[in-house]
């Protein structure tokens, strides 16, 4: 009993400091999130990766209407659906990948959305210039909820988590074969017409650091519990003898 109390209470313990240290990661996040809410930059000639994670940019291209994807599994109020991510030429020939906000599942997989009904023929013809936040590409916990969108076919292509070389080879063309995407995609304002259901958050509802200091307070309670149970249990035993 002495031995399993041990490696429980190590177990229980190790796993309420690791939830508290994802808690403080999160906290990072959103406050790296509200301190990225003011003034809006422009994009230029620069990377992505240049600027800090969820800075406000402002960026100049033309959209392609026909080469969109459909971020698979985002839920939104607890319905399913896509984010629906259109690449923009930038002015120096780099691609951005834009993500327009959320669309409803409508409940047959062989039967996508047309998600080009947002982007009128102006928009598609001439320059446009759009503000929104640069953001990393979502990452899947596990490596089965991945899937990389189709290298052929039809437009729009359903994906789930790619990685930005998955998205580069769909993208790739006889005439560009060697397309660049850059690593970061753009969170468009939710002021932009062009747009879906946006009101962009760092995480989910329900699942910020209040989630995992709420995970760990309750890993520790267990320990605490083990060991009330352990101590009574041998108190009484010594009792009974």
């Amino acid at each position: 009993m002495t031995v399993a109390t041990l490696c429980l209470l190590v177990l229980f313990v190790n796993l309420g400091r690791w939830q508290w240290a994802r808690a403080e990661f999160k906290r990072d996040i959103v406050a790296e999130f509200a301190t990225q809410s003011g003034a809006v930059a422009a994009l230029g000639s620069r990377s992505s990766t240049e600027l800090p994670r969820f800075a406000q940019v402002e960026i100049t291209g033309r959209w392609d209407q026909e080469r969109q994807f459909l971020l698979d599994n985002r839920t939104r109020a607890g319905r399913a659906g896509y984010d629906v991510l259109t690449p923009l030429r930038l002015d120096d020939g780099r691609w951005l990948l834009v993500n327009r906000g959320w669309i409803a599942f409508e409940g047959y997989r062989d039967r996508l959305p047309d998600v080009r009904i947002k982007l009128d023929a102006t928009m598609v013809s001439e320059r446009v210039t759009l503000i929104g936040r640069l953001d990393d590409l979502p990452q899947a916990g596990l490596a089965g909820g991945r899937a990389a969108p189709a290298t052929s076919g039809a437009w729009p292509r359903v994906t789930s988590f790619p990685t930005v070389a998955q998205l580069e080879d769909a993208l790739a063309t006889s005439t560009e074969p060697d397309p660049q995407l850059e690593q970061r995609w753009l969170l468009l304002s939710n002021a932009d017409p062009a747009g879906y259901l946006r009101q962009w958050q760092p995480f989910a509802t329900g699942k910020g650091p209040e989630q995992n200091w709420s995970y760990a307070i309750q890993w520790w309670s267990f320990a605490i519990l083990l060991l009330v149970l352990y101590f009574s249990l041998n108190l009484r035993k010594r009792t009974s003898s």
